[in-house]
């Protein structure tokens, strides 16, 4: 979905960057794309862009939690069971969000159930202006997808459609929303 955002941005006449984690997906044409491999590496990509930007768009982190203590080695078999700590990722839509005078802010919402009341409370915790909601079973994955929009005007559906539909009918909402110059 953060492919299709960045192409429908792009053509809607944005400057985009992308900040990847590893895919194999090449970027849209006239999107600049940084890489990275691992959520603190995404985290500082995005802060060190993010005051230039006008529209910030967290569609998905690479991953929410990491390893507590990583080893450098691989981890023999023993007998028994192994425990895995984890310790949570920075939160960059929440940090980019945090900024002052920072970019208009718009945040995505997997979840796996209760999708409204999950999405209302990750907008009102992160402060932010506009949510994307969908069920994650049913987007990973496939070509389509189907989004829940809130914001303070309501909640607008977005019917079952291929991503890149979508992307563009998000990014026309987010033009509504952008106060005009």
């Amino acid at each position: 979905m953060g492919y299709a955002v960045a192409q429908a941005a792009a053509e809607a006449g944005a400057e985009v960057t992308l900040v990847s984690g590893a895919t194999a997906l090449d970027p849209p044409a006239g999107v600049e794309r940084v890489d990275v491999l691992t959520a603190g590496e995404m985290h500082a990509a995005v802060m060190k862009r993010a005051k230039q930007a006008d529209v910030f768009i967290a569609v998905a982190a690479v991953a929410d939690y990491r390893p507590a203590d990583p080893k450098p080695h691989k981890i023999k078999r023993g007998n028994g069971h192994l425990s895995l700590e984890l310790a949570p990722n920075p939160d960059i839509l929440a940090d980019v969000a945090a900024l002052p005078k920072g970019p208009f802010c718009v945040g995505f919402a997997a979840e796996t159930e209760n999708l409204m009341a999950n999405a209302q409370a990750k907008r009102k915790k992160k402060g932010i202006p506009l949510l994307a909601a969908n069920l994650a079973q049913e987007t990973f994955g496939k070509e389509t997808n189907a989004l829940t929009l809130l914001d303070d005007g309501g909640v607008h559906e977005l019917p079952h459609a291929p991503k890149i539909v979508l992307a563009r009918q998000l990014v026309a909402h987010i033009a509504k929303m952008l106060p005009r110059r």
